[in-house]
């Protein structure tokens, strides 16, 4: 028998009075108050057949079976929750089928399997994709930022995921039916389609989340630089920002391809 110190002064301790000096009445209140917060929540996640109301539960608190919201997917995308620093998606491929080849240069990838069979390829390029691995039913796959990566079916089932970015990568509420509807939409985005998609940010979320680039173009105001030299590095910068970039990446991106003269155009500009 272990012995410890205290135990021969209180040798029944585990069942010592507890003294909460009309408390009771108030916790039991409090739990009655908060089961039936839960009840309503769990009224909220589901539909009147008991399964999961798969839908964007974002940025609110919020608490799911993953696995079985993972196996009831059958979309080829569908965001579960949004947040100002993360994203859950669910994702269900059908045999044969991938993600696609893409590549996110500002934002880290978590991917789960719950169901079925597959194998991932990741690379520093996208023709030289050096790292294949074969995933099934419970692997995770981490992908890091700038690195390009593809997850293709090898079952004879749907491969079921769930995938977390950091930060988020689809519009709020984002469902994609298919994978053509995923195209589709990316498609739009890249071409412009006049709606402000990218993480869900605002107008003026935009205009703060950017802040850092109109600074350091001020400072190349008070420098001297020429105008036109300015506009072409910051319109550059703006596009890589929407294409994923953070606003510190995309500037050092444009800098670095004027110093090592990877833009010819860049250095005759600024020397104008």
């Amino acid at each position: 028998m272990y012995y410890h110190p205290h135990m021969q002064q209180y040798p029944y301790y585990v069942n010592a009075p507890m003294y909460n000096y009309g408390r009771q009445s108030v916790c039991r209140a409090c739990t009655q108050r908060i089961e039936h917060a839960n009840r309503l929540d769990s009224l909220n996640s589901f539909n009147g057949d008991g399964s999961i109301l798969l839908k964007d539960y974002g940025p609110k608190p919020f608490v799911v079976n993953i696995n079985e919201a993972t196996k009831q997917n059958n979309t080829f995308r569908t965001a579960l929750w949004t947040g100002k620093h993360l994203q859950v998606t669910l994702m269900s491929l059908n045999v044969g089928e991938d993600i696609g080849l893409e590549m996110h240069p500002n934002l880290d990838q978590f991917i789960r399997i719950e169901q079925g069979q597959g194998i991932v390829q990741m690379g520093k390029s996208r023709d030289n994709l050096n790292f294949k691995r074969n995933v099934y039913d419970d692997s995770a796959i981490l992908v890091p930022a700038g690195t390009w990566h593809n997850l293709t079916n090898t079952g004879n089932t749907p491969l079921k995921l769930y995938s977390i970015y950091a930060p988020p990568n689809h519009p709020f509420g984002t469902v994609h039916v298919t994978k053509a509807d995923a195209l589709a939409a990316e498609e739009g985005h890249e071409h412009g389609n006049g709606h402000t998609v990218n993480s869900g940010r605002t107008p003026d979320e935009w205009i703060k989340y950017t802040e850092f680039l109109v600074n350091e173009g001020l400072e190349d105001v008070k420098r001297g630089i020429n105008a036109t030299h300015i506009l072409q590095e910051f319109i550059l910068m703006g596009v890589l920002v929407g294409k994923g970039y953070s606003p510190e990446k995309a500037y050092e991106t444009v800098e670095e391809w004027e110093r090592t003269g990877e833009s010819k155009l860049l250095q005759q500009s600024k020397r104008m």
